[in-house]
């Protein structure tokens, strides 16, 4: 992202100077007549420890900074503007609290009076941001203070815990789209839910700087416009278990906690939620199952337009996208052929059928 590289060289170039500057201090303290030529000259001196500290500030700091900084942007980047305003919030508040406890902590003997007023800034500024960013929606709504919503907080939120009739969108299922006419059909009861932390994935897909990742990122942010816009049963929910960092494991740890089931196209997490005893909707399950059945010794017509794998076959795919694998089929390339199903194959990945002139 822009962002991140325009602050990490910012911050590069910060740290650069700052041991630059110490690079010129520390020179002055130096007894240069003491030192062999030509270093025995307090210029050449300062300036050699100016530039060698300057850059290793700068190439040094790349390396301590980099993930830190990274993972400062991708929070800023999924967190809503009223995200920022509590954590903003919290930090003052929390500072104000650590003031007002350094006085009687000053009047504490050493080494305890420096260290306690600093440790204490530390831990109430934390406790502040964590508390404010946890429970921020009650705390302004029991002040009666209106925080205007823009970005992830537009979307629909959540008014009470979802139930049993609550059905789980993963990221993938999102993006994929046959969701909206899965909808639309009615065959999904329930109400769809979007925990905040797949919505922040979908941010972080979109700003993405692979323009394919970054283009399914925002087609998945489409299409959760569509869904709020299509439905009223549709809600975001902040609740977050926390255990772990992988969007996939917090789907499952919710879905257990809730007792709903998860709708996905992830053929993982499919899965690893069914191990943990979690029911599993897989939209690409549905999609093989509506499909229509063709047994051995049926026939069908379809076009052949690329060569198989073995040698001698073509390729053609029926009217919902299954592929037939049509023996001695690479003679009707481009050419509508009759063709006789001798194996059909279902996989999880899909079914496949096998035929022949």
């Amino acid at each position: 992202m822009r962002v991140y590289a325009s602050l990490l060289l910012l911050l590069r170039i910060s740290a650069g100077l700052v041991l630059a500057l110490v690079g010129w201090e520390i020179a002055g303290i130096i007894p240069v007549a003491t030192l062999p030529g030509p270093f025995d000259n307090e210029w050449v001196v300062r300036i050699t420890l100016t530039v060698i500290l300057g850059i290793l500030g700068f190439f040094l700091s790349s390396m301590l900074l980099t993930q830190p900084i990274k993972t400062f942007v991708e929070r800023i980047s999924g967190a809503s503007g009223a995200q920022i305003l509590a954590d903003v919030v919290g930090f003052i508040v929390g500072l104000l609290i650590a003031a007002l406890l350094s006085v009687p902590l000053s009047l504490l003997p050493d080494p305890l009076r420096p260290v306690l007023p600093l440790l204490a800034a530390i831990v109430f500024a934390y406790l502040g941001v964590l508390i404010m960013n946890t429970h921020y929606r009650e705390l302004f709504t029991m002040v009666n203070l209106h925080v205007p919503q823009s970005g992830a907080d537009s979307l629909p939120q959540a008014t009470a815990t979802p139930h049993r009739e609550s059905l789980l969108l993963d990221t993938s299922v999102i993006i994929d789209g046959r969701i909206l006419d899965i909808h639309d059909t009615g065959f999904l009861r329930g109400e769809l839910v979007v925990p905040r932390f797949v919505l922040n994935e979908l941010h972080h897909i979109a700003d993405a700087s692979d323009g394919l990742r970054r283009a399914r990122g925002r087609r998945g942010l489409e299409v959760l416009k569509r869904l709020q816009k299509d439905s009223a049963l549709v809600q975001i929910v902040d609740e977050d278990p926390g255990q772990t960092k992988e969007v996939d494991e917090k789907l499952v740890l919710l879905a257990k906690d809730w007792r709903c089931p998860i709708v996905t196209n992830d053929y993982n997490l499919n899965k690893v939620a069914s191990l943990q005893g979690v029911m599993v909707l897989n939209v690409n399950e549905l999609a093989n199952a509506v499909k229509s059945a063709l047994l051995p010794g049926e026939t069908l017509t379809l076009r052949v337009i690329q060569e198989g794998k073995e040698t001698g076959q073509g390729v053609g795919y029926l009217d919902d996208g299954t592929m037939v694998v049509v023996e001695d089929g690479r003679n009707h390339l481009n050419q509508t052929v009759h063709v006789t199903v001798t194996k059909v194959l279902q996989t999880a990945a899909g079914r496949m059928i096998f035929a022949k002139p």
